[in-house]
């Protein structure tokens, strides 16, 4: 399965969760809640207010080399949205992915998302846990704070 016959699928229109492919074409599905919704919102703004020269998108997606990965929040810069504009999938990650971790998700799971987002040209990856915290990832590895300047509070 392609990711245009997921978006053309009118059964797999309004889920109450997020779908991904897999490196084999495969749907994968998770889960979101409704506190999961409103840290999107919440982190879009975010990055929205704070980075003037861009735009965030939710439910972001990323072509990867594991399949089509589905970003909860993403920030755009606007030179990536010249060269890509709307393409969906992107075939290549914009300057920062956020992943808000479900309970159905994992710690590898997560992990292996920040590689996937790093390797297809995202400059950080932002995990933010059910308790509040945030990792940030950039690609000489876990960072201490955002290189944007951005702090997450949840």
């Amino acid at each position: 399965m392609q990711w245009s016959d997921v978006v053309d699928n009118p059964y797999l229109q309004n889920l109450p969760f997020k779908i991904e492919l897999n490196r084999y074409g495969k749907i994968e599905m998770t889960p979101a809640s409704n506190k999961h919704g409103r840290l999107q919102i919440k982190i879009g703004a975010l990055l929205e207010w704070k980075l003037k020269q861009g735009e965030a998108l939710s439910e972001c997606s990323i072509q990867t080399s594991e399949g089509v990965k589905v970003a909860d929040v993403a920030w755009c810069s606007k030179a990536f949205l010249k060269l890509y504009g709307y393409a969906t999938p992107y075939p290549r990650a914009p300057e920062i992915c956020v992943e808000i971790v479900s309970p159905a998700n994992s710690t590898l799971e997560m992990a292996e998302k920040v590689q996937l987002y790093l390797q297809a040209g995202a400059k950080e990856v932002w995990i933010v846990w059910e308790n509040g915290a945030v990792d940030y990832y950039g690609n000489t590895g876990k960072l201490m704070q955002s290189a944007y300047n951005i702090s997450v509070i949840t």
